[in-house]
């Protein structure tokens, strides 16, 4: 028996039966799986590594004396969000204290740097959700796009029940097991990508207070050891 052949009933056959409602529903629900996938494997990757980096940076950050070492150790690791956030608040510094670590900032200084802190941050942030919402929003409508193919499906048959004449079990079940396809195949699309927003939402969290708290501790050894 095939193992799209259960129950009697061909499934590719009652793919190819259900019209062209059918097929659009089916094809809309396969690519937002497929792209959820891609997302998810994506993402996977991009938020490890950024965590690893992340490590890695902050280990050198606390365990070196100089600024200019540590911007230089940053520069191989661009993944890591902090890292980045350390670049623009380090840039920012060097422009204005002149001479690297020589010079002074006053108050409107400590306020750039604060400023290209947070928008380092806020840009860094909008690259890890980058197509997050994506999958968020197949979690939400996968569903309903599946049962709307299940009720369309559900129409026909019971219109071609009534052309039959013929209303028992025997004729009902297979139409009705033809037109859940486009049920499973929207949970299909949609449990995954729940699984996975949630997950790559918490990570990102955790991401977004390892830059908050770097803002933080960075701007405090700049008013420590470079302010007037």
């Amino acid at each position: 028996m095939p193992i799209f052949l259960a129950a009697g009933i061909d499934y590719f056959d009652a793919i190819r039966s259900g019209g062209p409602v059918g097929w659009a529903t089916l094809v809309i629900l396969l690519f937002a799986s497929g792209w959820s996938w891609a997302i998810i494997f994506r993402k996977l990757h991009q938020i490890r590594v950024a965590q690893r980096q992340s490590v890695v940076f902050l280990e050198a950050f606390w365990n070196s004396r100089r600024l200019d070492d540590i911007y230089a150790k940053a520069d191989s690791l661009k993944e890591s969000p902090v890292s980045q956030v350390f670049r623009a608040g380090y840039v920012e510094l060097v422009k204005l204290t002149g001479e690297g670590t020589s010079g002074k900032v006053d108050g409107d200084g400590l306020e750039n740097i604060e400023r290209a802190l947070r928008r380092a941050a806020t840009s860094e942030l909008t690259h890890l959700e980058r197509h997050i919402p994506f999958l968020g929003t197949t979690a939400a409508a996968s569903p309903f796009v599946g049962l709307f193919g299940t009720v369309w499906g559900i129409m026909r048959a019971f219109s071609e029940i009534y052309a039959m004449g013929n209303a028992n079990l025997a004729t009902v079940a297979k139409p009705i097991s033809e037109a859940l396809i486009a049920t499973a195949v929207g949970l299909f699309a949609a449990i995954p990508a729940v699984v996975a927003y949630n997950h790559f939402v918490s990570r990102i969290k955790i991401l977004d207070s390892e830059m908050a708290n770097f803002t933080a501790d960075f701007l405090n050894i700049v008013k420590r050891h470079f302010a007037k």
